[in-house]
């Protein structure tokens, strides 16, 4: 008889493409680390080689779901892929998501997850169709472009296939490439991990169902409770623009459907109008973004409707319909789907002026670009440092004269977005010089000298200059929602993990677009009075903030664990009057208990998260093979100090952090979590606590421990 909880397909699908070999892992050594980014960890802890790198066949890579995905309940379509990162110094551990349809069918298939080792003698592609699993030949598939490859296989499968797959970068072993699938969803880092596997993908087709606790009625109450506090997409909780039926409205907010709004591609135009909060049944006319990324003009013009993942109302992403796609850039189709940095990364690259022609042509064809190519932007490193070197001439010092003068500037200088096409073939085939910008930063400053080491640049450091944006100077990894967000709070978000930080948990009540002394309010119930700032001015560290910045790493593990869309959830603040705007920090754990029969509270829960994300402070000490992180992981760029030089810290108008408040931020910060305070690192008596003693264990033995 099956102990299967709720919620779980019960395997863990293992494919050893070196031995060509199928097996199964039960999913009950999981359960203590809820599912997903946590399954994923556990994994990658239990398989570790010492000095291995993101691209060794020993490396393992993980596609996961939580508990929730494929259960129905609202926002839990994303997928956690877990594996080493070619981008960062020693290739640490770091996680990549995408939403879209791919776990709930791993799920309906039979599995939790499935982790990918070894190297395949020649191109595969995986082919799962529920319990059937085979290996077949990818010879085909080899050298197309994402959206080829994923037609091809859901050709080769049925229109019900879900694909996973990597493009030219991937197989050509750029650093920054990603793995997608399909209408747009991608997950960022570890596209080279596939391409060294010669595995060119994933298609599955799962006809099961995933078994819930609860009855109907109770998952039912609980969807319609979720309704009635979720506001737009990061959670806008009030319209960008004054409405009729609105109290409350605030720019800042993703809540953007209002009169004079288009979705003028669709079948039949559409207009999209007031959507009141209480109407429901256009939920998904919230969040048209389009104009964000384009401009009114051209999102009037081109949009054709929103899309998004499984179980999700919100409907994020962009649907685009662009004639010039293919009339004038000569791409196979006018069609393209995406959101936030798909778009914005070209424009960054570009230096386009928001409300052009070039701007919006630009965010389209760019997005359009890179997603068949399957290129990473990291979080937009590529393009702020790109825009920098270029608008600074620092490129004549760095490339061949041969290759500088192949380079067509002149489509840049004159803002023209066919240039994208040129520099996008540059990186995924890896051709010349400039095609390193794609390699990890850590390798890419240390070739270049971009670390203040390079006499030909004046000694010019990366880390000295904000617009390049890269905020962690170990982990060169990029702002993401940082100082310029919360102050101290993000801050401190920025230094955990490996890449950005990829955390939306303080976004969806900093964004929401309440009134500041409404948030003001909500923050001090939940963490006490002085968690919230205003943005750009901010005031010295405390409690309350430290407490809000755990939090949201904590909930940000949580989702990347159950698998439930961190740019959603949680829902601290919500669009109704009556509940003075406040929203349910406990539908986590609601979710849980119905979909798995486990009665379990907010704070068990979030114990269950924080247990993860102790696991991924050690593992990333045991593959660094290093116990002080706080001066060797947790340091931040200079600019984020340095910068406004007329301004101080804690001035109205600067999101300048002060060296002194910060490391007494880490001070309270470490405490908060248990960890050493000298050395950032996990104690023995915290790993204990969170019943990770053979963790304790094996860190001892390497002496990276805290005495």
């Amino acid at each position: 008889m099956s102990n299967i909880i709720g919620g779980w397909a019960g395997k863990v699908l293992r494919v050893n493409l070196t031995t060509n070999t199928i097996s199964y892992d039960p999913i009950e050594k999981y359960y203590d680390y809820i599912g997903g980014m946590g399954i994923g960890y556990k994994i990658l802890w239990d398989g570790h080689k010492d000095n291995i790198k993101a691209i060794d066949p020993e490396n393992i890579i993980v596609f996961s779901a939580g508990p929730l995905t494929g259960s129905g309940v609202i926002c839990t379509g994303r997928t956690t892929i877990t594996s080493r990162s070619p981008v960062i110094e020693k290739h640490l551990i770091a996680d990549g998501h995408f939403g879209g349809h791919f776990s709930p069918a791993m799920k309906f298939a039979g599995f939790d997850a499935i982790a990918i080792e070894g190297k395949a003698a020649s191109p595969v592609w995986l082919k799962i169709v529920d319990d059937k699993v085979t290996l077949e030949p990818a010879d085909a598939l080899w050298g197309k472009g994402i959206f080829d490859t994923h037609a091809m296989i859901a050709q080769m499968m049925g229109p019900n296939a879900q694909v996973a797959a990597i493009g030219q970068a991937g197989e050509n072993q750029v650093p920054l490439s990603v793995i997608m699938t399909q209408g747009g969803h991608s997950a960022g880092g570890h596209g080279s991990v596939m391409g060294s596997k010669n595995c060119k993908g994933i298609g599955i087709i799962g006809t099961g169902a995933v078994k819930i606790a609860a009855n109907n009625e109770k998952m039912r109450a609980l969807d319609d409770h979720i309704l009635g506090i979720i506001g737009a997409n990061n959670n806008g909780v009030v319209p960008s623009t004054p409405q009729s039926w609105a109290e409350y409205s605030a720019p800042i907010s993703r809540w953007k459907s209002r009169p004079g709004l288009k979705w003028g591609a669709a079948d039949q135009e559409i207009d999209l109008g007031e959507v009141p909060w209480n109407e429901r049944n256009r939920i998904g006319f919230r969040t048209s973004m389009a104009e964000s990324y384009i401009g009114v003009e051209y999102a009037n013009k081109w949009m054709k409707r929103t899309g998004g993942c499984h179980s999700c109302p919100i409907r994020c992403f962009c649907e685009l319909k662009v004639p010039e796609l293919k009339s004038k850039y000569g791409r196979k189709t006018e069609h393209i789907a995406n959101v936030c940095m798909g778009f914005l990364v070209p424009q960054y690259l570009m230096g386009t002026t928001n409300g052009s022609e070039a701007h919006a042509m630009a965010g389209a064809l760019g997005a359009q670009i890179l997603d068949d190519y399957g290129i990473w932007c990291n979080y937009g490193l590529i393009s702020h440092i790109f825009k920098f070197l270029k608008t600074h001439d620092m490129f004549k010092d760095l490339l061949p004269e041969e290759e500088y003068n192949s380079i067509p500037w002149a489509l840049w200088d004159n803002q023209d977005p066919a240039f994208l096409i040129d520099f996008y073939r540059r990186i995924a085939y890896k051709e010349g010089e400039i095609s390193h910008m794609a390699d990890g930063l850590y390798d890419l400053i240390a070739r270049w000298g971009l670390d203040g080491t390079n006499p030909a640049l004046g000694y010019w450091d990366i880390h000295k200059e904000s617009k390049t944006k890269v905020f962690n100077r170990k982990t060169n990894a990029a702002v993401h929602h940082a100082s310029e967000t919360a102050g101290q709070v993000g801050t401190l978000i920025n230094v955990v993990f490996n890449r950005d930080a990829q955390c939306h948990s303080h976004i969806n009540i900093v964004n929401s677009g309440l009134p500041h002394d409404m948030t003001v309010t909500i923050a001090e119930k939940k963490w006490g009075e002085g968690a919230f700032d205003k943005v750009s001015w901010y005031t010295q560290i405390n409690a309350a903030k430290v407490r809000f910045a755990k939090w949201s790493l904590v909930k940000n593990v949580l989702h990347d664990s159950l698998t439930l869309c961190n740019w959603m959830f949680p829902l601290l603040a919500s669009p109704d009057k009556n509940r003075n705007y406040e929203g349910d920090s406990t539908i986590e754990s609601q979710m849980f208990s119905l979909v798995t029969g486990i009665e379990t509270s907010e704070t068990e829960l979030d114990f269950k998260a924080e247990r993860v994300l102790h696991l991924h402070r050690a593992l990333t000490m045991l593959q660094m093979n290093e116990g002080n992180m706080r001066e060797e992981h947790d340091v931040l760029s200079d600019w984020v100090y340095d910068m406004d030089p007329d301004k101080n810290f804690g001035e109205e108008g600067t999101i300048k952090m002060d060296r002194a408040d910060m490391q007494t931020s880490l001070d309270m910060f470490y405490e908060a979590f248990g960890w050493d305070i000298q050395t950032g690192a996990p104690t023995r008596a915290t790993l204990d606590k969170f019943s990770l003693g053979f963790v304790a264990d094996k860190l001892a033995a390497r002496g990276l421990l805290p005495a």
